[in-house]
């Protein structure tokens, strides 16, 4: 048994130049990672890359056609790591307004763990960056995932906005990233829902809640 176990563990030369290949775009992915939260996202250099995975400049043209492909796999990469912890964290059973708290925590929290991601997905802090069809497509899609269950939880309690609600998500959207953003720059060592700006969060829920959250259809049906 411990034969047949050992044999079906040998990988096949095949197998083994997929399992190097693969370890070797995630050091590469780790190492760009790690130059960008030291020196801004924009100081990505393919030399120092290689230099720090163990490669010659020119054998990163083996997994990575450019500096723009690499940019664009950690586009992506981003992406997939937020959209992981925003479906975490929308998995929960949550009232309405509980869970836009949690949804702009998610949002900071990220910024917060993985900054050099978060600045390369939600701002432009690459000249001529543009990320690829594909990369795109699936931050569109997440998009509208995000919009989807937001709107589900408005009808859901029977909420009638006074603004169309595309305008709605615009606004938790501008709001969501400026808190963010200023408590990232003003007090980036505390922790999501923290702080100055960081602790406006549930405030901020409130004023939408008082805007939004007077209105509901049996009070429309009410007044009628």
């Amino acid at each position: 048994m411990i034969r047949e176990a050992n044999q079906k563990a040998v990988l096949s030369p095949v197998e083994r130049r997929q399992r190097n290949r693969n370890e070797m775009l995630t050091a590469i992915l780790d190492a760009s990672r790690a130059i960008m939260r030291e020196e801004g996202a924009a100081a990505l250099n393919l030399n120092e890359v290689a230099r720090r995975v163990g490669l010659r400049t020119p054998s990163l043209y083996a997994y990575f056609s450019g500096k723009a492909a690499l940019y664009d796999a950690l586009f992506l990469l981003g992406i997939e790591l937020f959209a992981e912890r925003f479906r975490g964290a929308m998995s929960e059973p949550l009232l309405l307004w509980e869970r836009l708290t949690v949804a702009l925590e998610t949002y900071m929290a990220f910024a917060q763990e993985c900054p050099e991601l978060y600045q390369l997905v939600f701002e432009r802090p690459v000249p001529g960056f543009t990320p690829s069809e594909a990369s795109m497509q699936a931050s569109l899609s997440l998009l509208a995932e995000a919009n989807a269950i937001v709107e589900g939880a408005f009808r859901a309690h029977g909420i009638v906005l006074p603004v169309p609600f595309n305008q709605a998500t615009d606004l938790i959207i501008a709001l969501q990233h400026g808190l963010t953003a200023l408590h990232i720059a003003n007090e980036p060592h505390l922790p999501a829902g923290e702080g100055r700006f960081g602790a406006l969060i549930p405030t901020a829920v409130e004023l939408f809640k008082s805007a939004w959250g007077a209105k509901s259809i049996e009070d429309i049906g009410r007044e009628e």
